[in-house]
C-alpha cells in the first residue's frame, strides 16, 4: 500500500457508512508490514509538458496495525530529462496514523535539485464530524475541514468494500500533501478479483507473498473548490492485494503520465488483526 494522492469520472455517490463503523469492519483486513520498491519511468507526456523522458526510484515502508497505529515512510525521487537538461525532484514523507482514534500526524518535503521547495508538517484530528488540522510547519496555523478519511484508513476502506463486490465509491481524503490544508474527493473504481500469472514481469518480487488473487484499482483526485464538470487533477491505478500491497502503477498527472514496476518486496511480519 502506498499512500499516495498517492482515473474515469464517475457519478455514483457514496454510500452511507459512518467512519468508525467502516474503519471498525476493515480492521479484520489486517494489512501486512513490508518495505517495496518501484522503479519509476515515463509512460507518455504531451508535448506541453516538454518533459522527453524521466527515470526514477520509488520507496514505501509501512508497518504497525489498525490497533496500535501505522507508520509509513515515503521516497520518491526522479530524474527528469526536459531537452535542455536534467531536473532531479525528491519528494519524502513520513507519517503517523490512529485508526482507532481518529488521528494522522505527518511530515512532507520536496527537493528540486538538492533545494528544499517545500516543507510541511502537522496533525489532524477526526471531530465532531470534521477535521481539525493543527500545521506545524512552515507557519504555525489550526483549520478546520469537512469529514475525511485519512490515508491508511482510506486504503482499509477500499479494501473492503472490494471484498464486498463495490465496484464504485467515492470518499473525501486528507493526506497532508501540498501545504496540508486542503481534503480532495476521489472516486474509485475497482474492478473483479484477478489472478496473479507466473508470466508476469512483477512475479520475482512478488514471490514471497505467494499465490494471491489482487483487484485492479483506479482513483481519480478532484478539486473540490472546482465548480461544474471538471477533471482530475491527479489520478493512479494500480494491482492491489487483501493485505494491502500495490504494484503495477500507473501515475497519471495530466500532461504526463509515469509507470511504476515493483521490483523488490520485503515483508517485515505478520498483519495485526485483533484488538486486545
Amino acid at each position: 500500500m502506498f499512500p499516495l494522492r498517492m482515473a474515469v469520472r464517475a457519478t455514483l455517490s457514496l454510500a452511507a457508512v459512518s467512519a468508525a463503523g467502516q474503519a471498525a469492519s476493515a480492521a479484520t483486513v489486517g494489512l501486512v508490514p513490508h518495505r517495496a520498491v518501484y522503479e519509476i519511468g515515463l509512460k507518455e507526456a504531451s508535448d506541453r509538458s516538454g518533459i522527453e523522458s524521466v527515470r526514477g526510484r520509488m520507496v514505501y515502508e509501512f508497518s504497525g496495525s489498525a490497533c496500535k497505529g501505522f507508520n509509513t515512510q515515503f521516497r520518491f525521487v526522479t530524474r527528469i530529462d526536459v531537452g535542455e537538461g536534467v531536473r532531479v525532484t525528491d519528494q519524502r514523507s513520513t507519517t503517523f496514523e490512529d485508526v482507532a482514534a481518529g488521528t494522522f500526524r505527518f511530515e512532507n518535503k520536496s527537493f528540486t535539485d538538492d533545494q528544499l521547495d517545500k516543507d510541511v508538517s502537522g496533525a489532524a484530528a477526526e471531530a465532531g464530524g470534521k477535521v481539525k488540522i493543527e500545521l506545524t510547519g512552515p507557519d504555525k496555523r489550526a483549520l478546520e475541514l469537512a469529514d475525511s478519511r485519512f490515508p491508511a484508513e482510506h486504503m482499509l476502506e477500499v479494501i473492503a468494500r472490494a471484498r464486498k463486490g463495490e465496484q464504485v465509491f467515492e470518499s473525501r481524503i486528507f493526506d497532508g500533501s501540498e501545504d496540508g490544508d486542503q481534503t480532495f474527493l476521489t472516486t474509485t473504481i475497482v474492478g473483479g478479483p484477478t489472478k496473479s500469472s507466473d508470466t508476469d514481469p512483477e512475479a520475482k518480487a512478488l514471490e514471497s507473498l505467494g499465490a494471491q488473487d489482487y483487484w485492479p484499482v483506479s482513483i481519480a483526485y478532484f478539486d473540490e473548490k472546482t465548480r461544474g464538470d471538471q477533471e482530475p487533477i491527479y489520478s493512479q491505478s494500480f494491482k492491489l492485494y487483501e493485505n494491502g500491497v500495490t504494484r503495477d502503477l500507473t501515475l497519471d498527472y495530466g500532461d504526463f503520465v509515469l509507470a511504476g514496476k515493483l521490483t523488490k518486496l520485503e515483508v517485515l511480519g505478520k498483519p495485526d488483526v485483533g484488538c486486545p
